[in-house]
């Protein structure tokens, strides 16, 4: 119909829902749960690398806030907006994140963060976009 606002729930009209619409929830618990992660690391860092990295300098917890900080806003948008287009650029983000630990990963102080950091954010980076809707093309 010409000149229809377009309607949210127009894809579960007659009982149907589409294959993108059924991938949201899982796009969802993830962004959900980066936003739960990156809540932690901003409201207690201290606590966060005492259980998974004790030999991580405290002089650097700014570094854990900041990870914090871009995790909260990058899954934040994600929960917002659940479409391809931006969890194709979270993980964009998470692929460098991930590439920029590696030679931190043989290092006795920050190994362990390098490693869960890393692979958290590379694990993110190849989960995410398959189970993310797809972009519809214009």
């Amino acid at each position: 119909m010409v000149g229809r606002a377009h309607d949210p729930t127009d894809h579960i009209r007659g009982g149907t829902m589409t294959k993108n619409d059924s991938r949201r929830p899982m796009t969802r618990l993830l962004a959900g749960l980066g936003v739960a992660s990156g809540l932690a690391l901003v409201t207690r860092p201290q606590q966060v690398v005492d259980r998974l990295s004790p030999a991580f300098p405290s002089d650097r917890l700014w570094l854990v806030r900041a990870l914090g900080t871009r995790l909260l806003l990058q899954h934040a948008a994600v929960l917002a907006v659940p479409g391809g287009r931006l969890v194709r650029y979270g993980s964009a983000v998470d692929l460098v994140h991930a590439a920029s630990m590696v030679p931190f990963m043989a290092s006795p102080r920050y190994g362990p963060a390098a490693r869960i950091s890393g692979g958290l954010a590379a694990a993110y980076a190849a989960v995410a976009p398959a189970v993310a809707a797809r972009s519809e093309r214009r």
